[in-house]
């Protein structure tokens, strides 16, 4: 499966050169199918801050962001559009992006900035990983913005659905946390005045909420079952024309979309697959998602489609409305390239941050944490121009708080750091990596007054090197086409060295895709921890091309 990816960066034909007139779909050989765009897209739409759809020429090449974006929804607020997204347990919490066009978008802010109601979001007593937001929901109504999210039943642990309401996208945002569990909320503020909830796995229900949508109204009421549609789920909600519908899953990750219509809310339902499609990747549908219509009336469908450890991406789809069905894509298939929505006027290619300097005295919103951070374990401000991590007492790194991430990004993507070493006391250790199950990274470890370089595995201690310097500077650079990572490290911010073996990327924390990761623990003491700050943090979207030296010789190899 993965031979036919690396042919697809390669391949370059004629058929591939095809010219892609306004509102066609883009032909692509077989051996290029699995990324769903050609060579020469792929080269003109990478770039060095990462991968952006626009293409200059009016049109766009899906996905919309090359990375993780999960269970999507979207919505048109005046001029301004607006993405929400799952985040799990990473802080803070449900990311929301913002567009002019629905094809450049940046990010807006967050709707979660820490979770309160447990205390092992702070990985105290227990960790969280998987829990916190899921399958976020957001609405515009009477001057408020709303984001509703569930976190999930786990275990013995009951499950429930919260409510974010703000006047302004960026915040601040109030949280309201429900008794009630609503699984995949879909959020309507219907016409009449009444306010629903959609939600559900396989056997969907709908919850009417008070005005205020902060509360319940009226229990859940079963509505649809179709064992037809296992896993039927991530509904989202519209009243169209005086026609209630709900927009489902089914499937899981291979994935189609269905589409349920109604004269009542609360039916009967009738229903339809509206898109069975995973030609841009072979085995992984086009599912899930929220669904926009323009000033000019036209509708847009944000969906995704699993990529494996790479995450789960946004794809943007024109809708054709069939007998009175919401039809994504075009002929039954999504679309590669295709005609830029048409938002009334042009605007400049934007790509959400990556890259960060740490010159600010807020993080950038490319940022989260593992889960909620210790805010007297980082500063921008006691090293101006830098970012302090203190070290947090851990044994290994998934017990680590203050884990600072962001999203590591297909085709390629690089990510550097310059590290400077000299506040380390003994049982630091400090560094660069990338954060799943399995983790890998690259790091200085003190260990009785004595640094050295240290490339870890998943718990597996793989080479060692001695280091006498202030400051160290890592890579990890990163390949969608066969989910490998190989580390470097440079003692001179020039020249890098491969250390190590290559990370093979998995989903061991199911449905979070792989990430960049800084951190500091101290497995020794509690409270004796030093310190490193870290200069500036840069992502490269293109193939790594660095001054790459032969390997050291480890002074111990295992």
């Amino acid at each position: 499966m993965r031979e036919f990816q690396q042919k697809a960066f390669l391949t370059i034909t004629l058929l591939s050169m095809a010219f892609v007139g306004s509102g066609q779909l883009k032909t692509v050989k077989p051996d290029q199918q699995r990324i769903g765009v050609d060579a020469l897209k792929i080269n003109k739409n990478m770039g060095r801050a990462g991968w952006t759809p626009d293409n200059g020429d009016g049109t766009f090449t899906n996905p919309l962001m090359w990375g993780d974006w999960p269970d999507p929804d979207v919505i048109r607020v005046k001029g301004e559009f607006y993405l929400v997204s799952t985040s799990m347990h990473y802080v803070p919490g449900c990311p929301i992006a913002k567009s002019k066009d629905l094809v450049n978008w940046e990010m807006a802010g967050y709707a979660v900035q820490h979770f309160d109601e447990d205390p092992r979001y702070n990985l105290q007593g227990g960790d969280m990983y998987l829990r916190g937001s899921w399958a976020s929901t957001i609405r515009y109504h009477n001057g408020l913005f709303y984001v509703g999210f569930c976190t999930p039943q786990w275990d013995k642990e009951k499950g429930h659905f919260s409510m974010c309401t703000a006047k302004d996208i960026s915040g601040p945002w109030t949280r309201t946390i429900f008794p009630e569990y609503l699984y995949d909320p879909g959020l309507l503020f219907d016409d009449d005045g009444h306010v629903y909830v959609a939600h559900g796995q396989q056997t969907l229900y709908i919850t009417e909420l008070n005005v205020d949508a902060k509360s319940v109204k009226t229990p859940a009421r079963k509505i649809y079952d179709n064992p037809q549609y296992p896993y039927l789920e991530g509904s989202h909600l519209y009243k169209i024309n005086g026609e209630y519908y709900i927009l489902s899953s089914t499937g899981g990750t291979k994935g189609r979309q269905v589409c349920l219509r109604a004269d009542n809310i609360y039916g009967p339902y009738e229903s339809k697959v509206v898109i069975n499609d995973d030609h841009s990747y072979p085995g992984n549908g086009l599912h899930q998602g929220g669904m926009v219509q323009l000033k000019d009336g036209s509708w847009w469908f944000i969906i995704m489609q699993d990529r494996g450890p790479i995450g789960r991406v946004p794809n943007l789809e024109p809708v054709t409305w069939t007998d009175g069905w919401p039809m994504p894509g075009h002929s039954g298939k999504g679309v590669d390239t295709w005609t830029k929505p048409n938002v009334g006027g042009n605007y400049p290619i934007i790509i959400p941050a990556t890259s960060d300097e740490f010159n600010s005295q807020q993080l950038g919103l490319q940022w989260q944490w593992n889960h909620n951070p210790d805010p007297k374990k980082w500063s921008l401000s006691n090293h101006p121009g830098f970012l302090r991590l203190k070290a947090v007492p851990a044994k290994t790194l998934p017990l680590a708080r203050n884990t600072l991430t962001q999203r590591v990004q297909g085709p390629y993507s690089t990510g550097s750091v310059e590290m400077n070493t000299e506040g380390m006391k003994d049982g630091d250790i400090a560094g660069f990596g990338i954060f799943q199950r399995p983790y890998a990274y690259v790091s200085i470890q003190q260990k009785q007054g004595r640094r050295l370089i240290v490339m870890v595995n998943n718990d597996t201690t793989v080479q060692v090197l001695p280091f006498r310097g202030k400051s160290i500077w890592f890579k990890a650079s990163v390949a969608e086409a066969n989910f490998t990572v190989k580390f470097y490290y440079s003692t001179d911010g020039k020249n890098y060295h491969p250390i190590g073996n290559q990370l093979k990327m998995e989903l061991g924390l199911d449905w979070t895709a792989n990430r960049f990761a800084l951190f500091n623990f101290n497995t020794l003491s509690p409270s004796q921890g030093g310190y490193v700050d870290f200069n500036w943090f840069r992502f490269d979207g293109k193939p790594l091309s660095t001054n790459v030296l032969k390997p050291a010789i480890g002074i111990l190899e295992f």
